[in-house]
């Protein structure tokens, strides 16, 4: 499928999920959602900001370090800036982030794309693998909630589906665990043979591939240090951005790690995590007894101060990008940063 047509199609699933929580809202409902984004308290999103930039900061920093073993050492502004320019092009069209981003740093630093392409696989193996070990913390350390989660919005819509209140739960879970188990198997083996289990086998191996080059660093403690601080200030956004609204300002950490993780799988799923992002963050925020209204203001604010940060400060270092480098830039080669 060509990749405009992905594009639309994964918007409209965004957007199909903003149409699903909101089509059957009543009045009340409507007012309470409005009720609540009046009632935030949005000077104290400026803590989510600057932890927010601060993260992006890190993250050239980190991108900086997978340059080094290749012989460059680039500028940590401009890294900066393609980092943000990156994030702004996601925005539009997913995946063309990374493009842009190796594009800027090859033009402004003279660094040979094909290389810079290599670090971006290697920086999104790490994010991928520390995202999956937070999914494993979450579930283990609320494993009850997690539970909740999956019985309140799986099990007993199939439950109430199936009219199964006076049959024998034990024997609908048996028939769905076979039937799940069934359908994966005939999926797998569907898809591992189709064009779509190549580019899964690939991606695997990429990834693999980009772990084990974090090995061959010189500096992979830092590398690693810096990969850690950038997922603590993302969860410091979440936590601190409870604080902007009365229903969610007693959250602990706890949930905000749950909305943290839950919350970055929308990110992924849609366009710039239209429609997704609130949806599943509402979601989990019902499981911790936010109101379902609160649940759903709370995830516009947060997705929307993330996004106002993305176009104010991409469009800063889009601006900043020429005025930054009008001096001719040398290779920036090991050689070249010898002073």
């Amino acid at each position: 499928m060509p990749k405009f047509l992905k594009f639309i199609c994964f918007l409209a699933i965004g957007l199909g999920l903003v149409w699903l929580v909101t089509h059957n809202l009543t009045d009340k409902e409507k007012d309470d959602i409005f009720s609540s984004l009046q009632r935030a308290n949005y000077w104290l999103l400026i803590p989510v900001i600057i932890v927010g930039i601060a993260s992006h900061w890190y993250r050239a920093v980190r991108w900086k370090l997978i340059m080094e073993p290749l012989g460059y050492r680039p500028s940590t502004l401009n890294t900066f800036f393609a980092v943000m320019v990156g994030y702004l092009a996601n925005l539009a069209v997913p995946r063309l982030g990374e493009v842009t981003r190796c594009g800027i740093v090859a033009r402004y630093e003279k660094i040979p794309v094909d290389k810079l392409v290599g670090t971006m696989i290697a920086e999104r193996a790490v994010d991928m693998l520390l995202l999956l070990i937070l999914m494993v913390i979450t579930v283990v350390i609320q494993i009850d909630v997690i539970g909740g989660l999956f019985i309140n919005e799986i099990w007993h819509p199939i439950e109430n589906k199936l009219g199964a209140a006076g049959s024998s739960r034990s024997m609908l879970l048996a028939g769905i665990g076979i039937g799940l188990l069934l359908i994966g198997y005939i999926g797998f083996r569907l898809i591992s043979r189709s064009s779509i289990g190549i580019k899964i086998r690939a991606l695997a191996h990429g990834v693999w591939d980009g772990i084990r080059s974090i090995g061959q660093m010189e500096k992979k403690g830092w590398f690693i240090f810096y990969s850690i601080l950038i997922w603590l200030m993302y969860f410091a956004m979440m936590y601190l951005g409870f604080y902007c609204m009365e229903e969610t300002r007693d959250l602990g950490l706890k949930a905000a790690l749950a909305v943290l993780i839950i919350g970055s799988v929308g990110m992924i799923v849609t366009p710039g995590g239209t429609g997704a992002y609130q949806f599943l963050v509402q979601r989990t925020l019902m499981v911790y007894g936010v109101l379902d209204t609160s649940a759903y203001a709370f995830g516009w604010i947060v997705w929307s101060a993330q996004t106002v940060l993305v176009l104010i400060v991409g469009l800063g270092s889009l601006i900043a990008l020429p005025l930054f480098n009008r001096a001719p830039v040398q290779t920036s080669g090991a050689a070249a940063d010898v002073h």
